[in-house]
């Protein structure tokens, strides 16, 4: 990004004083503002344009305002009527001026893990850019477009989303020539209350993408294959073989290349395969392919395999939840190779009226997993999962801690189990086990 303040202001047709000062950089936090940036000053719970001048200070080159403010006369700036719209029409001025290939994820899980597989595919061919960390909302993807390299040849961007209507801003921003859904879980379901409903809002990834453009879903997904959408539509997640595990790599061969992800579970294999056939879309070998995936930089606390000071393997996924996403994870402990198995579960957000029967319909999928002990954090796993697990576990092995126990939880599991054994950590991010994973690993 190299604007001068006049053209950014041409850009958005605003009004700008000061325009020949250079932006290199953009941040709405004033806290992370580097020399050359443009300062945002979103309107949110705090107004950033009580931080103009500390963002000054920190070397911000120009400020992007709203017109509702008053700005002093010698500060650079693009006066607008609604900064958080002019930083997403910025964002999308750059896509185009750029050009990459783009392709566009979401999903109810997995969407980060995909974009870290896909990126990694891509960049094997291809100078390719990805989302950072999980930037993936009105405002994270904008940031992500005007902070992409200027020599971009393919953006792999993540798209979240939690109401309706918020895809089709995001999509229409992007503008994918590839989009991919990863799979209808029950995340965000208070709000949209059924699997049906979320689908419907997933689709809303196809609003942008371009009329020549592939939409992949998963194969086995009635709710995405049945869809009506006017954009070539195609599968993934078919046609494997060969499936074989170990404590730290799955395995398994796709159209007679053999892949090896340092991950664990079928529904990375999925992740994969999304992520794979993209890269197929875009020309990409298979053989450089499954070179990529088998060392990719994963985004942390998306299934990250850790090992404690005393050899216990974790497998920490601590950043959203939800009953599909516990059952992909657990039916994936029950096939490791470990003599002893342990499972710390956290609530899972979100979930409305459904809250109480999705939690104790995971019985059965803990039950199955055979674990030598369960722990269970947060209300609503001590309120309506801990009674039934109760008729088949006893107190030495069946835990229970509040949210505001996660002190005497690590004090708990750093003892916990002996060279080679596993504890899998699995949770909403609003538990924050975040900090058990980190305590456990120092």
């Amino acid at each position: 990004m190299n604007y001068s303040v006049k053209k950014i202001g041409q850009i958005l047709n605003a009004t700008t004083q000061i325009d020949s000062k250079i932006v290199t950089g953009v941040s709405f936090d004033s806290r992370k503002v580097k020399s050359g940036d443009l300062f945002v000053a979103l309107v949110a719970e705090n107004d950033g344009h009580d931080y103009v001048q500390q963002a000054l200070t920190k070397g911000a080159t120009a400020v992007l305002v709203d017109d509702g403010h008053q700005i002093d006369s010698k500060i650079p700036a693009i006066i607008v009527s609604d900064t958080l719209l002019a930083l997403q029409q910025l964002g999308e001025y750059r896509r185009h001026q750029i050009n990459p290939k783009v392709v566009a994820i979401t999903g109810s899980n997995g969407k980060t893990t995909t974009k870290d597989m896909a990126s990694a595919i891509m960049g094997s061919q291809y100078k390719t850019f990805k989302t950072p960390e999980n930037f993936n909302n009105e405002i994270g993807v904008p940031l992500t477009l005007l902070t992409m390299p200027d020599d971009t040849e393919v953006l792999v961007v993540e798209l979240g989303m939690d109401r309706p209507g918020q895809l089709t801003t995001l999509s229409e921003l992007v503008s994918p020539d590839i989009a991919i859904i990863t799979m209808i879980g029950e995340a965000h379901i208070e709000f949209f209350k059924t699997r049906e409903n979320i689908a419907k809002a997933k689709l809303e990834i196809t609003k942008g993408l371009k009329s020549q453009g592939t939409l992949l879903v998963p194969y086995d997904e009635p709710l995405l294959t049945n869809a009506q959408v006017k954009q070539n539509v195609q599968t993934f997640g078919q046609d494997i073989k060969d499936i074989n595990s170990s404590s730290s790599k799955t395995i398994f061969t796709y159209q007679n290349t053999r892949f090896a992800i340092p991950l664990l579970g079928r529904y990375n294999i999925m992740n994969a395969l999304a992520a794979i056939s993209a890269g197929i879309l875009l020309h990409i070998e298979l053989k450089n392919a499954a070179e990529a995936l088998q060392h990719f930089d994963l985004t942390k606390n998306r299934t990250e395999q850790l090992t404690t000071s005393h050899g216990v393997n974790l497998i920490s996924d601590v950043y959203n939840s939800n009953p599909t996403a516990v059952a992909a994870v657990l039916a994936t402990l029950k096939i490791i190779p470990a003599t002893h198995k342990y499972v710390v579960l956290g609530d899972m957000l979100e979930l409305g009226e459904q809250a109480a029967s999705l939690h104790a319909c995971l019985a059965e999928t803990v039950i199955n997993a055979n674990v030598d002990g369960v722990y269970l954090v947060g209300p609503l796993m001590n309120k309506y999962l801990y009674p039934i697990l109760q008729r088949r576990f006893d107190s030495a092995h069946l835990h229970q801690y509040e949210t505001d126990q996660l002190a005497e939880l690590i004090t708990d599991l750093q003892t916990l189990g002996e060279n080679g054994d596993v504890i899998l950590l699995k949770a909403s991010h609003g538990i924050h086990l975040e900090n058990v994973v980190n305590a456990l690993v120092k």
